[in-house]
């Protein structure tokens, strides 16, 4: 009977460590992203408010590869022009694996106001 228990007890152990661990995946591999528009962070693309291009090309960098498993590791991520802040607007991004290669990674925003962006991006 300790036997039963014992195994019972392991299995379910085991079952919340690998529910705990996929749930902190989930949370930390998020390519989302929301970002106040003020004069640090915003540019101007055709006349339209925009998010700079070095903002989005550092969150996305440090995003792309946030835990070992999940994504490629990139280097050098560089965005053409800041990222308008309209709806359904986007541009591509690129960067480098660690063997040289060069990744595009297509940005697109999700919803925008006159204050932020929230927007994603592709692995």
């Amino acid at each position: 009977m300790q036997r039963n228990t014992f195994l019972i007890g392991a299995v379910g152990g085991v079952t919340t460590v690998v529910a705990l661990g996929g749930l902190g995946t989930y949370l930390l591999s998020g390519t989302e992203s929301t970002t106040r528009l003020d004069e640090y962070s915003m540019a101007s693309v055709d006349g339209h408010k925009a998010l700079s291009a070095d903002i989005v090309a550092g969150r996305t960098q440090s995003k792309y590869h946030p835990l070992p498993w999940v994504g490629d590791k990139l280097s050098d991520v560089s965005c053409p022009t800041g990222l308008k802040a309209v709806t359904g607007a986007g541009l591509t991004c690129t960067g480098k694996k660690s063997d040289g290669t060069t990744v595009e990674i297509p940005v697109r925003v999700t919803k925008a106001d006159a204050k932020s962006v929230t927007w994603t991006f592709e692995r």
